[in-house]
């Protein structure tokens, strides 16, 4: 009896040892991603790697085979503070850490010099938010884009404007980043090419806090509507200072750096948050294939952290690794042409990627604000 107990607990041991010989000999791939998580745009960064963290989450938890082996997905998260050289240092440490792929960088200030780095070791990235159209525009095949560029954004923004609002004077204001400067640029040529005259431009900076001097200089042209070029820390207080000089009554544009549920609180409650018209690459949430079920799944997990782009960041981790096994490797340079025919159902839309790596047919939608809540206009 004694001698069969022990032959059972024997077998049971080898089996326990074969399970973690198994476990150990599942292969890791690593999957990276960068975005400002220190700094003002923290709030953004976060976001983005919460979205990237759940997909990783949802598909571990799913069972992920590739070339007929389980892998175990890993997330190795690098924050860029939003400044390019932090940026290029960041992607040349996934390159030496041989991530798989990467997700980000949100910032196109950040996104383009890093572009370089990814494809000089030949590793592919998707940004879910860098929006300038220069970042495709370099001819990158390792670069991808998933939502609509500036060029939509900026003339959906002038083309409301003109043909909804009637606008016949604006003034700009950017904060001389790649994003800042691209988007105002092209709000320009179409506001320009409607007949909209462009009474001031200024200019300021993504660290600036302090908009009186330029918001004086543009009231004495009495313009009907303000368009700012630049992110959310800036278009708060911007807004604040906005009321406290007697332009509670003019339009205020942006595009998507300044489209979120964050304005709101950045605004301290200013009258002006109401004058707010900005854009969004995509759909709203509730015209996303997936995007309620999805929020509903993120608010429980990150409570009160939502921003704009982590759907994006959800399902560029999945058109990843849907590139990976259908390539039956990780080896970025193998499944690299997977990724480039790719046709994946995501939360946010169907994904395919035109010949320079802008994703087909994107989607914009425009958004104001009411009783301090961003809402699809």
């Amino acid at each position: 009896m004694k001698k069969q107990h022990f032959v059972i607990h024997s077998i049971a041991v080898a089996a326990l040892a074969m399970m973690a010989a198994q476990a150990q000999a599942q292969d890791v791939v690593k999957i990276g991603h960068v975005g400002p998580v220190s700094g003002a745009q923290a709030h953004y960064g976060k976001d983005n790697e919460n979205g990237v963290r759940m997909a990783i989450e949802d598909l571990n938890a799913k069972g992920v085979t590739i070339a007929g082996k389980k892998v175990k997905l890993e997330l190795v998260a690098e924050d860029d503070a939003a400044d390019p050289k932090q940026g290029t240092a960041a992607a040349q440490k996934l390159c030496d850490a041989k991530v798989a792929g990467v997700v980000g960088h949100l910032n196109s200030g950040t996104t383009i010099p890093a572009s370089t780095v990814y494809n000089q070791c030949g590793l592919p990235h998707i940004t879910p938010s860098a929006t300038n159209p220069k970042l495709t525009q370099q001819g990158y095949k390792t670069t991808f884009r998933l939502l609509a560029n500036d060029n939509a954004l900026g003339a959906g923004l002038a083309l409301h404007a003109s043909n909804n609002l009637k606008l016949k004077k604006i003034a700009i204001i950017d904060d001389r980043t790649a994003y800042g400067q691209g988007v105002a640029e092209v709000f320009k040529k179409t506001a320009t090419e409607k007949g909209i005259q462009i009474v001031d431009e200024q200019f300021t900076t993504d660290k600036a806090t302090d908009f009186m001097a330029i918001l004086t200089a543009i009231k004495s042209k009495a313009p009907d509507g303000i368009f700012y070029g630049g992110m959310d820390p800036q278009a708060g207080p911007m807004l604040r200072q906005m009321e406290q000089l007697g332009l509670a009554n003019v339009k205020f544009f942006g595009g998507d750096g300044i489209c979120t549920a964050k304005l709101a609180e950045l605004s301290g409650g200013a009258k002006t948050l109401g004058n707010v018209t900005c854009a969004e690459g995509g759909a709203s949430l509730d015209k996303m294939p997936g995007g309620k079920a999805w929020k509903d799944r993120y608010d429980k997990k990150y409570p009160g952290q939502f921003q704009v782009y982590s759907p994006y960041t959800y399902d560029a981790v999945h058109v990843l690794v849907d590139a990976m096994q259908r390539a039956n490797s990780t080896d970025p340079k193998v499944y690299l042409a997977k990724l480039k025919d790719a046709s994946y159902q995501g939360v946010t839309t169907k994904i395919g990627f035109e010949a320079d790596g802008e994703l087909k047919n994107p989607a914009m939608t425009l958004y104001t604000y009411k009783d301090g809540k961003k809402l699809p206009l």
